[in-house]
């Protein structure tokens, strides 16, 4: 079984282009950061390259930006080519079956902003006051 999940941020703006038989294909690379932190206590971020075809390419083009969190499931997929020197270049990717628009960064800049204006505007509670 071939099955990914990943939730991360654009870690550049999304490329549109088309196949020779005009399929399009959208390309982008998203943040993911670890789960623990290395020894140093510093949580490492992996860069993936994600691939998404036809329709939803399209919109990922249209819609997402550097910056915008998504949540991906797809399949991993490696590949191969040779390149214009000669050499064997291998690619490893993630062929996007899903893709979620869960935020962008200025979403989330303004979102922040905004609970930190309200908790400023809290008033303190007598706790004598409290039914419980």
């Amino acid at each position: 079984m071939n099955k990914c999940i990943l939730v991360g941020n654009l870690a550049r703006d999304p490329e549109l282009t088309t196949t020779s038989n005009g399929v399009a294909v959208c390309r982008f690379s998203i943040a993911v950061s670890r789960r623990y932190a290395n020894s140093d206590g510093e949580r490492e971020t992996d860069f993936l390259n994600i691939v998404v075809w036809r329709n939803l390419g399209e919109n990922c083009h249209k819609f997402l930006k550097k910056g915008s969190k998504v949540g991906i499931v797809g399949n991993i997929q490696s590949r191969s080519y040779d390149a214009t020197d000669g050499t064997k270049r291998y690619v490893t990717e993630i062929v996007a079956e899903e893709v979620e628009f869960l935020s962008t960064k200025a979403q989330d800049e303004s979102a922040s902003k905004s609970m930190g204006e309200d908790i400023a505007k809290l008033q303190p509670i007598d706790d004598d006051g409290l039914p419980f």
